[in-house]
């Protein structure tokens, strides 16, 4: 590596390394997650009967998978990636494109959990239970065992995978859907990218052959005609009215974003519309016009900010302009602002109502069910076709969960600086336990690294 890589690499989580804490303030991290965790009821372990289950359903797959491939559209030829997190522990989503004459085609390709967790599995009882994975800064409490997420249900390189694929045929003009298929499929990515990876074969595809040993050039053209479509859809949410709180996200984390809720919105369509079945779908209740009106004030106030004239009608799009021009300084206060008089979305078996952050008319998750519930239950009901008798209080279950699993991660995080840790840096970097951690890294140099690394 030459020294400019080298101090490229420096101001990433991968290229600075852990935060380093000495055995004794890993004993009350811990002390306190303990708390937490019996505050908020969210069970640390599985129960032996679930590992073991688990653990048996692991077994054989490969030759099961091949058992599979005359019953599901066999993707293993078409190129396909992940993109994620430097310290990802599992791949639920892959995604792979083709832009033809007339049209874009997007897949997205989601693990296929349901063939291995059903309403008759222990497995399944525990994801009730739990009702999402928590993830605290260095430390996750898994909704299934990693066993089973970690292996099997992980779209990993290289090996043969059980996928439920949504198919979206887009306008090339308009991106609207032409066509959407949601299948089952066996997939075979090519490739695990981070999101530095991606960023770098964006911005140096040539170099796609040091990042990658095979395919490195296609997906190099692939990430880039992706990273176009994901810009597009990003720009024409933010004009059709969605809230876009973080105007500064890099092009990795807005491919992943953007193609998942293109993914999300196809699969809550055709529940809706084609098939008119109940399913877990996201309601987001909008704020009365006076919450609104004491957000915008409470943002016009703020120093070094001015809400463009034009942007008034629309509160969302008033937001988005501000972020785009505030000071950054500014950027938490307004983001603030706005999250203070914005009512919780919650799961419902009745769609109407919207999604008003996003502004979508009907909205559900779809795309992640190693670590949410909603998706696992979505994912069962676009198999089978079939309703849980259950759902109301499955659609309560998972937000109550939602809920607890939010404030848990917010007392975490005031812990984490009460005792001089930045949250930031703990959560993207990660903690090493050393027995004489390095002086310089306190918690004002953590809090410089997050500054680098937002």
């Amino acid at each position: 590596m030459t020294t400019e890589d080298a101090q490229a690499a420096a101001g990433t989580a991968e290229g600075q390394g852990p935060v380093e804490i000495d055995p004794e303030m890993a004993r009350h991290l811990e002390n306190k997650r303990e708390e937490l965790f019996e505050k908020f009821g969210i069970p640390d372990e599985f129960p032996p009967e679930v590992l073991e289950e688990a653990k048996e359903r692991t077994q054989g797959v490969q030759a099961e998978i091949e058992d599979e491939v005359d019953e599901r559209e066999d993707l293993r030829e078409m190129t396909t990636w992940t993109t994620d997190p430097i310290d990802a522990q599992d791949f639920d989503d892959a995604i792979s494109i083709e832009e033809r004459e007339d049209e874009i085609v997007l897949w997205v390709h989601i693990a296929d959990v349901t063939h291995y967790v059903n309403p008759d599995t222990k497995m399944w009882e525990q994801a009730v239970e739990r009702g999402n994975t928590v993830y605290l800064p260095a430390y996750t409490v898994h909704m299934l065992p990693p066993v089973l997420a970690e292996t099997v249900c992980s779209l990993v390189p290289n090996e043969d995978r059980l996928a439920h694929t949504v198919e979206m045929h887009l306008d090339k003009e308009n991106l609207g859907y032409e066509e959407i298929n949601i299948y089952k499929s066996v997939i075979r990515s090519d490739a695990r990218l981070t999101y530095t990876e991606a960023e770098r074969l964006l911005d140096e595809p040539e170099t796609a052959e040091d990042v990658l040993e095979d395919q490195s050039v296609d997906l190099a053209e692939k990430t880039e005609r992706v990273w176009e479509l994901a810009d597009r859809m990003h720009e024409q949410r933010k004009e059709e009215g969605s809230l876009v709180l973080n105007p500064a996200r890099d092009r990795a984390h807005t491919i992943i974003e953007e193609c998942m809720l293109k993914a999300n919105k196809a699969v809550t369509h055709e529940l809706m519309w084609n098939r008119g079945v109940e399913a877990m779908y996201r309601v987001h209740p909008q704020p009365s016009p006076d919450e609104w009106d004491e957000a915008l004030v409470e943002i016009q106030e703020l120093d070094g900010v001015s809400i463009p004239g034009d942007a008034w009608d629309d509160p969302r799009k008033a937001v988005n302009a501000t972020l785009e021009q505030a000071p950054g300084r500014q950027l938490d206060k307004i983001q603030w602002a706005v999250m203070k008089v914005m009512p919780r979305a919650k799961y419902m078996n009745d769609p109407f109502g919207g999604h008003h952050a996003l502004n979508f008319e009907i909205y559900g998750h779809f795309t992640s069910p190693i670590r949410r519930l909603s998706d696992l239950i979505n994912h069962w009901i676009v198999y089978s076709n079939d309703v849980p008798e259950d759902l109301i209080a499955l659609c309560d279950r998972a937000s109550d969960r939602q809920k607890d699993a939010e404030q848990c991660e917010r007392e975490y995080k005031n812990f984490l600086q009460e005792v001089g840790l930045d949250p930031s840096a703990v959560n993207n970097r990660g903690i090493e336990v050393v027995e004489n951690p390095d002086d310089e890294d306190d918690a004002d140099t953590d809090a410089a690294d997050a500054a680098v690394e937002e």
